[in-house]
C-alpha cells in the first residue's frame, strides 16, 4: 500500500500539470516493485487558501505526503522518497526557472495494526 496526497497553492492549477504529476507518481511506485499496483493511491489538494513566505509575492509550493505500511528496508524507504522528489524536481523544472515555487516530500509508514482495509483491484492486477 502506497498513499500519496500532493497539496499544491491554486496558483500552480494551470500550469502545474498536476494530473500528469499523479500519473508519474504510480509509475515510480509501480517501478519500484515494492508496492502493489492496486494499493496504490495518489491525489491532489489543490489549496486555494495559502500563504508562502511574507504573503507579498506570487509564491507557489506543492507537498507531497507519502503513507506507506511498514515492513520495508529503511534503504528501499530512503530509495523510494528519493525516486519520488526526483520525480517531483523534473516534473516542476521549467516552472521552477519561471517562478519562485518550493517543493517538499515528506514520507510515513505506519503500523498494520489499526489499518482497516476493502480492495478488489488488487484482482486484476493478481498473477494467475
Amino acid at each position: 500500500m502506497a498513499h500519496l496526497i500532493f497539496e499544491y497553492s491554486a496558483n500552480l492549477a494551470q500550469d502545474g500539470d498536476i494530473a500528469g504529476l499523479l500519473r508519474k507518481a504510480n509509475h515510480v511506485l509501480i517501478g519500484t516493485g515494492l508496492f502493489p499496483v492496486g494499493g496504490i493511491r495518489s491525489r491532489a489538494l489543490r489549496l486555494d487558501e495559502f500563504c508562502v513566505a511574507d504573503g507579498d509575492h506570487d509564491d507557489a509550493f506543492v507537498h507531497a505526503t507519502v503513507k506507506i505500511g511498514a515492513g520495508r528496508s529503511p534503504q528501499a524507504v530512503k530509495d523510494t522518497a528519493q525516486a519520488l522528489f526526483e520525480m517531483m524536481q523534473q516534473h516542476f523544472a521549467a516552472l521552477f526557472q519561471q517562478r519562485y515555487l518550493a517543493l517538499s516530500l515528506e514520507l510515513s509508514e505506519f503500523p498494520e495494526a489499526g489499518t482497516l482495509k476493502h480492495n478488489n483491484i488488487h484482482k486484476r492486477y493478481a498473477k494467475n
